[in-house]
């Protein structure tokens, strides 16, 4: 307990000072976290190809094995750099520092972190991000919220994805949001698919207004 206890503080520590480079910077930053196959890289696909020209991105991507994501993602033509974590379970604040090196951060409106595929290790760790985005798709049951509490309060953004399926499932949307708020009772909800685009332009709309704050 101790050395998780100094685990954390020094994490907290390196996040604190991520945040003051990237508020200093004007720099927008989301950390997206989920269970794997939830779509979060496809969702960061369609986000950015969709964004661009209207924002300067660039993507850390977290994973324990293989660049498979990362070379989806430099096909956008954004910058991409990738963090590979091996037996870790999660990203932490320094590997994000590190990460972003290889970026010109005074040129850059948005970060966008894409964690390890796990809802339980990155509910612990800052990284120095504005908000921790969820990502949780139709296909994985309402009750993640619940089953998962520590990570659905830490995240004040929810991206129900894969709302394109509902028709073929038997999942109740109005329960998971309530469970959910349960959890984190200020949270943000947008039901999209980034297959087919559904709802994604409200999503667009919030990031781009994040920007805005961000820039001052």
């Amino acid at each position: 307990m101790v050395i998780e206890t100094d685990i954390l503080a020094k994490n907290n520590r390196m996040a604190q000072a991520n945040r003051a480079l990237f508020q200093s910077k004007g720099l927008f930053v989301l950390n997206l976290v989920s269970s794997p196959g939830s779509g979060k890289t496809t969702i960061l696909e369609r986000t950015l190809k969709d964004l661009a020209g209207t924002c300067r991105a660039a993507v850390v991507e977290g994973d324990q094995q293989t660049d498979n994501d990362a070379v989806r993602i430099a096909a956008t033509g954004v910058p991409v750099k990738q963090v590979n974590t091996g037996q870790g379970c999660h990203l932490d604040a320094h590997m994000v520092l590190h990460a972003t090196d290889t970026f010109d951060l005074d040129n850059l409106d948005l970060l966008l972190i894409e964690n390890v595929g796990n809802l339980v290790c990155p509910a612990s760790f800052d990284l120095g991000e504005h908000h921790k985005v969820v990502v949780l798709s139709v296909t994985e049951g309402e009750d993640k919220p619940l089953k998962y509490p520590q990570m659905f309060h830490a995240a004040d953004i929810m991206l129900l994805n894969k709302v394109d399926l509902l028709p073929h499932l038997d999942f109740d949307v109005e329960a998971c949001k309530e469970m959910a708020r349960r959890v984190s009772p200020g949270i943000t909800i947008f039901e999209v698919s980034s297959r087919t685009g559904e709802g994604m332009d409200a999503w667009y709309t919030w990031l781009k207004d994040g920007i805005g704050k961000a820039r001052g």
